[in-house]
């Protein structure tokens, strides 16, 4: 199979070989790379941007920093937030900053 990597002084490899053992090993690592890195981190994004698609007025969401609360106002960017029993605790934040959502029908099913 790798006949081209066993070579002495008796059998020299021939130059095409050598480039095409070349373009063969960097193809076989950016085929690695890419299945490793680049698609797992697409599916990632494309996960997140549904998310923040899905985020809709009276939703529970679960914030960056740990703090769950119900979805107020939504914007292009910004979502308004209200955390607490306490009515007056809004706080306007990125959209980006959602970790979680949960529908209010999911929880009513949840509980039935």
């Amino acid at each position: 199979m790798f006949y081209f990597l066993t070579t002495d002084a008796a059998t020299p490899m021939s130059p095409t070989g050598t480039i095409l053992y070349w373009v063969v090993l960097i193809a076989v690592f950016g085929l690695m790379f890419y299945f490793m890195a680049v698609r797992p981190q697409k599916k990632q994004q494309k996960k997140q941007d549904e998310l923040m698609a899905s985020i809709a007025i009276g939703d529970s969401v679960l914030t960056t920093a740990g703090f769950y609360g119900v979805v107020i106002d939504v914007m292009d960017e910004v979502i308004i937030v209200e955390f607490g029993n306490n009515k007056n605790c809004r706080i306007p934040m990125q959209k980006r900053a959602i970790v979680e959502v949960e529908k209010p029908m999911e929880e009513e099913a949840k509980a039935k």
